[in-house]
């Protein structure tokens, strides 16, 4: 931001949107020191980066919200609510939930001072200090919430330094200038003391990641309500900027008694091998009961949101597992599934933990349609990006995504004939980077499907791109979809609601509008669509069914594919939402 620019002078929405968007500018440049320090609950070396990701999320919906009110200015309450859905949407990994629960909880306090009419009070000392005393309750409210969130909470963390933040604010005088200031230095004071609480953090001679990455977010705080920026979270010997976290800035490492179980952290080197997040619509009573399954099936769990939207994270060594305990709780969806990597997840529990873990040789990233599919491309070791209808992933959220995977050699599948050009620009910026990226022209899940089959990690990097090259390749597929509108298509024209075969992409059958049983219309154009690939031969029928659609049509074309096709075997996965009702795969 240009120093010229003019400091709001009390809490109000312009105050929001700089704060949001500082935080941003901040996360960027701390972004590679974040990472690089990020030993704890994983040390996956990704801390800075999700919390950028979060934060950028954030800021785009707060522009939104500054957008749809104009010509009009959004309350400091509308603009914090934005920010803390943003937060909420884009949340990744166990520090950007945490981050968005605690955007979240300030939110809830502005809100409330809203519903109080406090914004038509004239600006003076009155209105000064009342906001001081909301920025107080909303610091401290996000301490709170962000406890309540976190299933097993543990000193030494963001929790910690959320907490030291709402408590120097206590004690600060009625200015915001005050309060956000007294908020920054207990939260630096506390953030060089995490390696003192937390012993996986002694070891490595570093602060904890989430709560260098709060500073920098408080920091921004500072700067929005001043106009200056704050020094550096830990300053260098000369008063410059240092390498965070540094050995020779560490004062002894000692114990101190914690809220959670350390122990449980620490008392081996294995840990589960996935990171599972996902948006969820449910109830209140419902996440509860996911809490208690999820729970049950791994670590790090964080719940985050309210109001029948709510963002889960957990490490779990079932994907599938914790994406059908979502399925029972309600309606879960943007499913992101990161594979750790053999012999490197949680590396930080054991004596040896180092502050980065060392690159997997290889890892397969790729973009599927759905949630069953994400989960399927989990178990078989796959880092997955979801495909929202009508929202294709971008080229940068690919680039996240070869850096989750955190491998040296990375084979990337599109799984979409229109996302070539993305994936294409993904894996240059990729490589750049220094890792080595393959990009396999796949078209479809199917395909995707049939290259991970012949995947062997331990062939040389050429030889197993060309098999799965050519194993995707060999692959003809096919989709059913019903037809949005009447059209012209290679197959004639169609109506609004007919069923629609294509095959390699093209219209190849035009099925009659479903009648009062949609199940006899979509089985007869599969029917048609699978006699028309097999004629060309075929060794195996995969078949990728809908959430909607029921069980009985996988079995009706089964047993279609064993009476009329001789030594044509057959295999079924569930695509769950956002799936396509049909996809068909012959090798």
């Amino acid at each position: 931001m240009p120093k010229e620019r003019q400091v709001p002078q009390i809490l109000d929405a312009a105050l929001v949107r700089a704060w949001c968007a500082l935080s941003l500018d901040a996360l960027g440049r701390a972004r590679e020191e974040i990472d690089a320090i990020n030993v704890y609950p994983v040390a996956d070396g990704d801390t800075g980066t999700n919390l950028y990701l979060t934060l950028e999320s954030a800021a785009q919906a707060v522009e939104a919200a500054f957008a749809g009110h104009e010509p009009e200015l959004p309350s400091a309450a509308q603009a914090a609510r934005a920010m803390a859905h943003g937060a909420l949407i884009g949340a990744r990994g166990n520090s950007g939930t945490i981050l968005a629960q605690l955007l979240r909880g300030m939110a809830e306090v502005l809100a409330a001072e809203d519903a109080r009419d406090t914004a038509d009070e004239p600006v003076g000392p009155a209105r000064a200090a009342g906001d001081a005393r909301a920025l107080r309750r909303a610091l401290r409210r996000a301490a709170e919430s962000a406890y309540e969130a976190v299933a097993h909470p543990v000193e030494g963390t963001v929790l910690t330094v959320a907490t030291a933040a709402a408590d120097g604010a206590a004690g600060a005088a009625d200015d915001c200038r005050s309060v956000v200031r007294a908020a920054y230095r207990s939260a630096r004071t506390a953030l060089e003391a995490t390696p003192r609480q937390l012993a996986v953090l002694g070891r490595a001679g570093v602060v904890d990641a989430g709560g260098r990455g709060l500073v920098a977010v408080l920091g921004a705080l500072v700067e929005a309500c001043t106009g200056e920026r704050p020094a550096p979270a830990l300053p260098g010997p000369s008063g410059s900027p240092g390498p965070v976290g540094s050995a020779e800035q560490m004062a002894p490492v000692g114990s101190v008694e914690s809220v959670g179980s350390v122990e449980e952290c620490e008392d081996g080197v294995g840990g589960p091998a996935y990171e599972v997040i996902y948006l969820l619509e449910a109830t209140d009573p419902a996440v509860e009961r996911l809490r208690a399954r999820l729970d049950g099936l791994g670590d790090s769990l964080v719940v985050v949101g309210g109001d029948g939207l709510w963002n889960v994270h957990v490490h779990v060594d079932d994907a599938g597992a914790a994406v059908e305990a979502g399925v029972e709780a309600g309606r879960p969806y943007r499913i992101r599934i990161t594979h750790f990597g053999a012999g490197d997840a949680h590396t930080a529990r054991g004596g040896d933990a180092r502050p980065v873990r060392e690159p997997a040789q290889r890892a397969i990233v790729a973009v599927v349609p759905g949630e069953g599919l994400a989960g399927l491309y989990g178990e078989a070791g796959a880092t997955t990006v979801l495909a929202r209808p009508g929202e294709p992933p971008a080229s940068g959220e690919l680039v996240q995504a070869i850096r989750r995977a955190h491998a040296r050699e990375v084979v990337l599948l599109p799984n979409d004939a229109e996302l070539r050009h993305t994936a294409a620009a993904a894996a240059e910026q990729a490589r750049t980077e220094g890792v080595r990226v393959a990009l396999i022209p796949t078209r479809s899940a199917v395909q995707g499907i049939a290259a991970l089959a012949v995947h062997e990690p331990g062939r040389r990097f050429d030889e197993d791109v060309v098999s799965m090259t050519s194993a995707a390749g060999a692959t003809r597929y096919a989709e059913l979809a019903v037809a949005e509108r009447q059209s012209w298509t290679t197959a004639g024209i169609c109506q609004a609601g007919d069923v629609l075969g294509l095959i390699d992409g093209d219209v190849a059958v035009i099925g009659a509008t479903p009648g009062p049983d949609a199940t006899d219309t979509l089985v007869e154009t599969a029917v048609t669509v699978l006699d028309r690939m097999l004629a060309a031969g075929g060794e195996m029928v995969t078949l990728v069914l809908g959430d909607e659609v029921p069980d009985r049509v996988a079995d009706l074309l089964e047993r279609h594919v064993r009476d009329a096709h001789l030594a044509v075997d057959t295999v079924v996965y569930r695509g769950g939402r956002h799936a396509a009702l049909l996809l068909v795969g012959v090798e």
